[in-house]
Order: structure tokens, then sequence, then C-alpha cells
């Protein structure tokens, strides 16, 4: 139920942020651990919601992915419940601890985290909870771009120099990017059982056909994007990382093009949140290798 190969993707932001705030000359290990942490709890609890808000709708009766342990009956509604309880307070008390130790000796940050905080977990539970999910009415892309990407990199990166560097929105728009991709891979390997549960994902509403061509320019704009951010450095040998990112993003895209039915999707989703990972990390490095501090 809590689906740790998603954890890589929800840490991705947190690395890039983190490693952009070295590459400004700051840097707190506290911080990253708790941030880390706090990502960790976040994506655990939506992952039990999910199961939870699906398997009360039926919706992953019929469903092309891994078995889901509500759905299957390993595990009962109650167990569920208490499970998203307490990945929530856990959830607080994680990010809270993170707040008053950063921003202790600012309100005003610590009001304005704190409703970060709780909107992160209301957004975690209503993405298929509820009688009206966010998810099941085409706005899930629209959050992870927001939580994945902006707040993750922004936020985490505040954290640390708490002063906000328009240089980061531009990561922040790569790995939002890049998470909502791995969302909409998702959604087209479920398309036709999410058809059939009334849950208007992106591809059920626009189709299969153009939700590849959605894909595309998710990804292509990302390896744009990074195109555009990597301007701003001078030329070093650091760049190799770079390439690698382009050819793993590339080499998703090749995949994704000979994919001609939604199960074919199924071995894709892992591979595209690896790739992403493994982006965030050759980003990092870059920033770190920039940075001169190791």
């Amino acid at each position: 139920a809590a689906r740790p190969k998603t954890i890589p993707l929800s840490i991705s932001g947190i690395l890039v942020g983190s490693s952009f705030s070295i590459y400004q000359g700051f840097f707190d290990s506290i911080i990253f651990i708790l941030a880390i942490v706090t990502a960790v709890c976040f994506q655990v609890l939506s992952n039990f919601a999910n199961d939870y808000g699906d398997g009360l709708k039926g919706t992953d009766n019929h469903r092309l992915g891994p078995e889901r342990v509500v759905a299957s009956g390993l595990i009962s509604i109650g167990q569920i419940k208490k499970a998203i309880i307490l990945t929530s307070v856990l959830s607080l008390v994680f990010s809270l601890t993170l707040i008053f130790y950063v921003f202790d000796d600012s309100l005003l940050n610590i009001l304005i985290f704190a409703g970060l905080s709780m909107c992160s977990v209301i957004a975690a539970i209503t993405y298929t909870v509820g009688k009206t999910p966010y998810g099941y009415y085409g706005f899930g892309d629209l959050f992870v771009f927001i939580f994945f990407g902006l707040i993750s990199v922004i936020g985490s990166n505040f954290l640390y120099t708490k002063f906000f560097d328009h240089s980061v929105v531009l990561l922040a728009i790569i790995i939002g990017l890049l998470c909502t991709a791995v969302l909409n891979i998702n959604n087209m390997r479920d398309i036709e059982n999410d058809k059939n549960s009334a849950k208007r994902t992106i591809p059920v509403q626009i189709g299969f056909k153009y939700s590849k061509y959605y894909h595309y320019l998710l990804i292509c704009l990302s390896i744009f994007l990074i195109f555009i951010w990597i301007a701003e450095f001078d030329y070093s040998s650091n760049f190799v990382l770079i390439i690698f990112s382009f050819l793993i993003l590339l080499r998703h895209i090749y995949k994704v093009f000979r994919s001609k039915f939604p199960i074919d999707f199924k071995p894709l989703l892992a591979e595209l949140a690896i790739s992403v990972f493994l982006v965030s990390i050759l980003i990092s490095i870059f920033l770190i290798n920039e940075s001169h501090i190791f």
C-alpha cells in the first residue's frame, strides 16, 4: 500500500532544491533529513489515501497496474483508514518540526509553511477520497505539478536560504513537468478502467492518441527548459551530466512512441519514475560541482 517505487519520485524535488542551495552557499544536514522524511511521509499518505479512495469506489477492480490492497481485500477499509490517520499525524509532526527548526524567529514564515503542510495533507487525501475528488475531474496533473515541482523545489530551497531566488523557478518547473509525466503514464495505462469508472483523467478526456502527444509535450518541454537553464553556466566538464539527462529522457520518449496499447505502458511507469529520480540526481551533482564547495 505504501508503494515504495514512488518514493524516489517524491524526493526528487527536495534533492534539486537542496543542491541549488549548496550552489548558493547554503546547506544544513538537519533541514535536508527532515525535508526528505517529510516528503516521504506525504507520499506514503497519498498512496494510502489513493488506495482507499479508488478501492472504495471500485476503480481498482479491473486495473492493468499492480494489485491494490483495498480492492484485493488484503487490507480492510478500517485498517487503511487507521494507516491514513497515522501517516497524516506523522506528516504534520515532521513538517512542523522542520518548520520550527528553520523559522524560530519568523511567525509569518511559520504560518505560511504550516499552511502549505496542511494543504499537502489535504491534497494527498482528496485526490481520490470524498464526494468530489479532484483526481476524478482531471486536476491531478495540476496538483502534481504544483506540489512535486513548485512547492517541493522552491519550498525546500527557501528553507535553507530564507529568501526567494527566481533562478530556482526554472528547475521547479522542470521537475514538475517530469513528475506530471509520471502521472500521465499511469493514467494512460489505466485509461480504459478509468473511463469505465467515471474517473475523468486527462487521457480519458482527450483520448489515448492525444494523451501520447501531451506526454511528448511534457517531456520535450522539460528537455528544452534544461537547455535554457544550462545556458546560464559557462562551459565545463560537468555538462556531460546534463547530456546523460537528455539521453535518459529521449530513451523514454522512444519507448512511449513504440507503445501502441495501454498495457504497453505498464513497465514504463516505474522506469520513468526512476528516470526522473536519476535526472534529479544528475542535476544535483552538476550544481554541487559548480558550487566548488566540495
